[in-house]
């Protein structure tokens, strides 16, 4: 991926939703990045006001900063679980690769002079991403869909929908024809 020379962006996807919780510009790659990152995603998931049957897991590649004791003693602080990817096979972390390659694609082919225009642009990007875009691997929902429960709601109207104009088709095709 082609990278700014002034930042490096950290992302927290939700494996299940693939909404993107937190998102940061770092100016290294530094275990504290990481948790700066992860610190943001708890309190957007608001999981330190409530009690969870299960913690998150933290899902990564073997990146410096994620194989670094500062983050480990900082997960275990956080009862977080840490599962990184076999070496060199990116398909383990295939949904949030996919979500590289898609911004790479859509921001990161500019080129961006000031830390402010890029974290601009990737701010709108993240809120398309996660508000208007739909996911067919998500039955056509958007990761916020999905996120904030919605998902099963609009999925039931879209099939009343479906029924009712099935229905109205049918009837119109029997008028014609008689």
């Amino acid at each position: 991926m082609k990278r700014s020379r002034f930042a490096e962006e950290q992302i927290i996807l939700d494996d299940f939703s693939r909404y993107i919780i937190a998102w940061k510009l770092c100016t290294t790659m530094a275990a504290s990045d990481v948790t700066d990152t992860l610190e943001l995603a708890l309190q957007t998931a608001g999981l330190e006001q409530v009690t969870v049957r299960h913690r998150p897991r933290l899902l990564s590649d073997n990146g410096p900063c994620y194989v670094a004791e500062d983050l480990a003693k900082w997960l275990d602080q956080h009862a977080m679980d840490h599962v990184r990817g076999a070496p060199n096979h990116p398909q383990t972390q295939g949904k949030i690769e996919r979500w590289h390659q898609t911004l790479k694609n859509r921001v990161l082919l500019e080129h961006y002079y000031l830390p402010g225009d890029l974290e601009r642009q990737i701010e709108a990007f993240v809120e398309n991403y996660n508000h208007r875009r739909y996911h067919e691997s998500l039955n056509n929902l958007t990761p916020a869909d999905v996120w904030f429960g919605r998902g099963q709601t609009i999925l039931l109207e879209r099939e009343r929908i479906k029924r009712n104009t099935i229905q109205k088709r049918r009837l119109l095709h029997q008028q014609r024809a008689a």
